[in-house]
Formats: structure tokens, sequence, C-alpha cells
């Protein structure tokens, strides 16, 4: 069993950044981020394989956002930059073993979400 427990959301105006971190109980999982809008589906946001050797961005995002790792501290991040309200959605962490899936339904553990917000 992993725990993840996520942090750093919160509320921004447009054109702003936040840093979400996601801090795993275990090491040498590959790492998801995604986020559901009220009304919408969980959607894939990045993801990131257990060694940091590959990455993987939704169009949405790509040039925006940057996923990264310390596997030293077991813990992932999300820096997001010129943040719109598109962006606003709880946003999850996730794991599964090794490699990364740009599908949710392949992660076996989630955290409880943090929430972004970005007014216009």
């Amino acid at each position: 069993q992993v725990q993840l427990v996520e942090s750093g959301g919160g509320l921004v105006q447009a054109g702003g950044s936040l840093r979400l971190s996601c801090a795993a109980s275990q090491r040498n999982y590959a790492m998801g981020w995604f986020r559901q809008a009220p009304g919408k589906e969980r959607t894939f946001v990045a993801a990131i394989n257990w060694n940091g050797d590959s990455t993987a961005y939704a169009e949405s995002v790509k040039g925006r956002f940057t996923i990264s790792r310390d596997n030293a501290k077991n813990t992932v991040y999300l820096q997001m930059n010129s943040l719109n309200p598109e962006d606003t959605a709880i946003y999850y962490c996730a794991a599964r073993d090794a490699y990364y899936s740009l599908n949710s339904y392949q992660y076996n553990y989630w955290g409880q979400g943090t929430q972004v917000t970005v007014s216009s």
C-alpha cells in the first residue's frame, strides 16, 4: 500500500504560478498528476517514470507545467506557470508500478487531492 499526500494548492491570479507536491510513502513508482474540474471528468495532466527519465504532458499544459521528482525525498512536483482560470480544478497525484500511463484507470494509488483555483 502506498500513501500519497498532496500539498501546494491554493488561490492564484491568472498568469501566476503554483507548485504542487506529492509525498509518497514508498519509492520507485511512476507518478501521474490528474485534475478534475466541477462537473467534469478527471483528466490527465502530467506523468513521470519512476526514475525520472521520461515524462508526458497533456497538450493543454505543455510549455506551462513541469513535472519532476526527487527520489531521495520520495516526492513528485508539478510546477505550474502561466495559470489561467481553465486550470481551476482539484489536482490529484497517483502512483503505479515503474512506468507511467496517461490513463487514470491504470493507477493503483491516489492522494486526497488539492484544490487549485485561478481567478481572472
